[in-house]
């Protein structure tokens, strides 16, 4: 499971108010949820994209901060897929970065820069 803070100043909620449809917009409709870290999170057994063999997506809550969007996708080896599930791949990039870009606010290298910064800060001093 991946974890992706707002931009500075937003929040997750005032990003998508609506995340059960938000979720469904992009991925399929929901099967189900999963508990992760306290919250529930939207589950996609039979994603649109037949890239995407599950999603997994929602505000994961913590006490006294704010919320985090938590996001899983799995995905389906490269070497299975047809010819046209491989154009499919294209598009279930696309996907997922829009979805990360309506969430957060961040776009893809916005969120590799500050992934850098988060493992260069917990990296020990010697």
């Amino acid at each position: 499971m991946k974890e992706y803070k707002m931009r500075r100043g937003e929040t997750l909620e005032e990003r998508i108010p609506d995340m059960e449809a938000t979720v469904e917009e992009y991925f399929g409709e929901i099967t189900g949820t999963e508990e992760y870290k306290g919250s529930d999170l939207y589950v996609v057994e039979d994603p649109d994209n037949p890239v995407f063999e599950r999603v997994v997506a929602g505000a994961v809550k913590y006490s006294g901060k704010k919320d985090w969007l938590g996001v899983e996708f799995e995905e389906r080896d490269p070497t299975e897929l047809g010819p046209d599930e491989l154009e499919a791949a294209g598009d279930a990039v696309d996907t997922k970065n829009e979805f990360l870009l309506e969430a957060t606010g961040r776009d893809a290298k916005s969120r590799r820069d500050s992934l850098k910064r988060e493992v260069e800060d917990d990296a020990p001093d010697y």
